[in-house]
């Protein structure tokens, strides 16, 4: 079931997405060589505690950090630790929310450690601009596969891949909640778009096959052809007055 959010609600889910944003930012500013992949879930988690909010990823459905932070061929779900150490061309995807009175924020994005190579960038950027291409087509009479297709499209005439086995999804008291939004699909296709609903929108963009595996911890996903990916996302509200983005820092 698809939950309408009031102008209460929405305004809580903006200071979520506030909280989420401004975590993410300083995760993303942490990624340096040398540094480990524990040190910057430890960063986030301070700051959203500092906020008054709590972290959402920690323990849901057993997770066991605040952010998933997945490194070059790993897509999402890539546990930190204080033994994986980030180098120098790394490409890092950190992904992480926060829960303020109720409600959640949802938000990831891709980061570049150092100087990273030609092809890194380029998809990067890729990823980053299919994100807001599905955005703008998050408006109010629309349906979801025009969000996908918008994406699916841009990335592909790129010559990237979109993965499949996992896609975005609703959000707001619940982390995950309906409907799902794929990053692939046809125009005028799927649940139509009314204001008031919350989507979590998130491309995982593959260099190679769109094809994924999971490795033996049960959480990280990895493409299965071992070349880079990346992963942009924003919680956003539909309005009448079009796509509003929830998840952004101060």
């Amino acid at each position: 079931m698809i939950v309408l959010k009031t102008a209460r609600e929405l305004n809580i889910m903006r200071e979520a997405g506030r909280i989420s944003a401004g975590a993410l930012r300083v995760a993303g500013m942490a990624v340096e060589p040398g540094v480990t992949t524990g040190e910057i879930d430890k960063l986030a988690y301070d700051y959203i505690i500092s906020q008054g909010a709590k972290p959402n990823f920690l323990h849901y459905h057993g997770y066991p950090a605040t952010a998933c932070i997945s490194i070059n061929d790993e897509v999402i779900h890539g546990i930190p630790s204080k033994s994986r150490v980030i180098r120098e061309g790394d490409i890092v995807s950190i992904d992480l929310g926060a829960c303020f009175e109720g409600y959640n924020g949802d938000n990831a994005a891709t980061f570049a450690c150092g100087d990273v190579s030609d092809e890194a960038k380029r998809l990067m950027d890729a990823t980053r601009e299919s994100l807001y291409e599905g955005i703008r087509m998050a408006i109010h009479g629309n349906r979801i596969g025009d969000i996908s297709n918008a994406i699916q499209q841009y990335v592909e005439t790129r010559g990237y891949s979109v993965v499949r086995d996992f896609v975005g999804h609703g959000v707001g008291a619940s982390l995950h909640e309906a409907p799902e939004v794929p990053n692939f699909g046809k125009p005028g296709r799927g649940t139509r778009l009314v204001a008031g609903m919350t989507l979590a929108i998130e491309p995982m963009i593959n260099v190679g096959t769109p094809n994924v595996k999971q490795l033996s911890d049960g959480w990280t996903i990895k493409t299965a052809d071992g070349k880079l990916s990346a992963h942009f996302e924003h919680s956003i509200a539909i309005t009448p007055e079009g796509p509003v983005i929830l998840t952004l820092p101060d």
